[in-house]
Parts: C-alpha cells; sequence; structure tokens
C-alpha cells in the first residue's frame, strides 16, 4: 500500500473517530447530562479515556465542533432549498432553517448554546461561522438599492450573526419560547435590513 492510501485511510479512521465522540456527546446531551465529564464520554463513544482529549482538547472544544454541525446543517439546508432573488427573502428563509434546526433538539442546542458562551483562553469559530452562513444569505445584496448594496454585503452579516447570537442566547436562558424564537430573529434580522433598504 502506497503512502497515499495509508494517510487517506488513517485520516478517514480519524474523522471516523472525531464523529462518534461528537455523536455520544450528542446522546448524553439529550439524555440531559450537560455536565458529562470525559470519562463518560469516552465510555458512550466506546473509545478510550485520553480519546476525547487527543481528537479534541477539550469538552468546550467538543461543544464548539458541534456549534459547527449545527451551522454546516443550515448551510447544507438553504443550499438545498430554490432561493429567492431578494436578499430580505433569503434571509428571511435562512433565519427560519436555522431556527428549526435550533428546533429539532432543544435540549442538546441550548446545551451547546450554554457551553459555547461560557469564557476560554482560546476564542472559538462561533462568530466566524455563523456570519459565514448569513453572508451566504446576503449574496450579493440584490434587492437593496445599489448605492448601499456594497456596504451591507459588507456589514450585515456581521451584524445578523451578532442579533441571531443574541436570541438564541435569551432562548438558551429561557426567556424566549421555543414558538418566539423565530418572529424574535425574523423581526431584528428585518430591522437590520431596512437600515440598507433606504437610497
Amino acid at each position: 500500500m502506497n503512502q497515499d492510501k495509508m494517510a487517506s485511510g488513517a485520516k478517514r479512521r480519524g474523522e471516523s473517530v472525531r464523529k462518534r465522540v461528537l455523536d455520544a456527546a450528542e446522546r448524553l446531551l439529550r439524555d440531559g447530562r450537560a455536565e458529562f465529564s470525559m470519562r463518560d464520554l469516552a465510555s458512550e463513544a466506546g473509545v478510550s479515556f485520553a480519546t476525547p482529549f487527543n481528537q479534541f482538547g477539550s469538552k468546550l472544544a467538543i461543544m464548539h465542533a458541534l456549534s459547527r454541525r449545527r451551522v454546516a446543517a443550515m448551510m447544507q439546508r438553504f443550499d438545498a432549498t430554490e432561493l429567492p432573488a431578494d436578499a430580505a427573502d433569503r434571509v428571511a428563509l435562512a433565519i427560519d432553517i436555522a431556527v428549526a434546526v435550533m428546533l429539532e433538539e432543544p435540549i442538546v442546542n441550548r446545551s451547546v448554546m450554554a457551553w459555547i458562551g461560557t469564557a476560554s483562553s482560546a476564542p472559538g469559530e462561533v462568530r466566524s461561522n455563523s456570519t459565514a452562513l448569513w453572508a451566504h444569505a446576503v449574496g450579493d445584496g440584490s434587492g437593496l438599492p445599489p448605492c448601499r448594496r456594497d456596504e451591507a454585503c459588507r456589514i450585515l452579516p456581521a451584524q445578523i450573526a451578532l442579533a441571531f447570537r443574541g436570541a438564541l442566547s435569551f432562548w438558551t436562558a429561557g426567556e424566549l419560547a421555543d414558538e418566539e424564537l423565530g418572529p424574535a430573529a425574523r423581526q431584528i434580522a428585518g430591522t437590520l435590513l431596512r437600515a440598507y433598504s433606504f437610497e
């Protein structure tokens, strides 16, 4: 077997182990065990005690990986949908999809949100991942006034990311009910979009 094939096989095994660990973390969260230990996680995943540390480094890093899974699922569903031409309609669609992903497993997702909101010496990538989703939704800014389009495409995605994270934080804390999350997120995104809708 040549070295390329060996490296490829090792990479697939590593990805498979990472997936097993993440799947196990989701199962523990689904069972209401947000305070699981890394030993619990290793046992649930059927791997050695050191494996979650070797693959991720910390429990917080595992939660960040689960957050990336959510954003990836949102992006995948968005891309699989027939997209409206207008940027405001695409953002509204992306919000509906993002909210649907979060509400599919509220126990898991509230736990993930609570964990990624904790202080850390090593910042995560949640903000940049979320901004990328909203940049994808805003697209080329079609439907916005041409004189504001470049500015909107440059600034709006990060603003929507901050606004959506705020809505999710209130939802995580139980201050927004499940049925209020979508309307609240749509309302704040609409307010931001209107700021770029005037010549």
